[in-house]
């Protein structure tokens, strides 16, 4: 059994996307079963009205469930897929992160196998820094950190990032790199070492 959590934080719809073809990619390689969660969203009502695509895309997402520390306790592997800002993750994303203390403290997050997507607004716009950011959280859990490297040649297409899919998202909010073959790709390694390590958390 490998059961796979997918968790995004999108406000106009990118991260939800990578989310889904990673749900596909996770699939594609075995996955006993795979679960879509967003972060909670903790921007004003204000803030979200002040962006059409932003409001919409909330609307259109409000029946994917909210990840909960239970679905990181269920996952043998979780993949994360955030927008970057101003070069680290998005608040939603460390705000979640903080309230894990008590399943680290219980060795709980040890060996879950993880890996990381972002996105921005141009082509250097800090994907990489944010992707590097959730690794970091990631090494103090004392996961297995999965980057997908230059193992498919889906990676090239995509842009060339080795630490983790990235886009890069146009004015028209449209991914301008070829990166749905790498998501699925990333997915499906993720899936596959969370396969062979199983026995770590048995």
């Amino acid at each position: 059994m490998t059961n796979v959590a997918i968790i995004y934080y999108s406000s106009t719809g990118t991260n939800y996307k990578m989310a889904q073809w990673a749900a596909e990619g996770a699939k594609e390689a075995g996955a006993s079963d795979v679960r879509v969660l967003k972060l909670r969203e903790t921007a004003p009502e204000g803030a979200i009205d002040s962006n059409p695509a932003w409001r919409a895309h909330v609307d259109a997402t409000k029946e994917i469930p909210t990840v909960t520390l239970e679905d990181l306790e269920w996952a043998d592997a979780i993949i994360w897929s955030v927008p970057t800002r101003f070069g680290n993750v998005p608040s939603q994303f460390q705000n979640f992160i903080d309230t894990t203390g008590g399943l680290w403290f219980q060795g709980k997050l040890a060996n879950k196998v993880v890996s990381a997507m972002a996105s921005a607004g141009n082509a250097n716009g800090g994907q990489e820094v944010t992707v590097h950011s959730i690794y970091t959280t990631m090494y103090h859990w004392g996961a297995i950190v999965t980057a997908p490297g230059f193992v498919d040649q889906s990676a090239y297409a995509a842009g060339g990032n080795p630490y983790g899919t990235s886009a890069t998202v146009s004015q028209e909010g449209e991914i301008v790199e070829q990166v749905e073959e790498a998501v699925k790709a990333q997915a499906r390694r993720t899936t596959e070492v969370a396969k062979a390590t199983a026995s770590l958390r048995a």
